[in-house]
């Protein structure tokens, strides 16, 4: 799924309620960062967008990607208008 974040995009490889992992080539993130994202998701009544704050755990190079380890602390999910 396409990740959206304030100054990147990413796509998820993991993703779980208390946390998530995604591929961004845009970005700069470091253990302990703060950070907000959203997650635009299909559901049968409708376009829906996951809305999240977390904390960044840790992050990996692979070659021009940066995998980013996030654990969410606050989500909330709202229609897309």
């Amino acid at each position: 799924m396409p990740v959206i974040l304030e100054n990147a995009t990413g796509i998820t490889r993991d993703m779980s309620a208390s946390g998530m992992f995604f591929w961004t080539d845009g970005g700069a993130f470091a253990a302990g960062d703060p950070i907000r994202f959203a997650v635009p998701i299909r559901k049968p009544a409708g376009k829906m967008t996951l809305i999240c704050r977390g904390a960044v755990v840790r992050t990996e190079q692979y070659e021009a990607m940066l995998g980013v380890a996030v654990r969410i602390t606050a989500s909330t999910m709202e229609p897309v208008r």
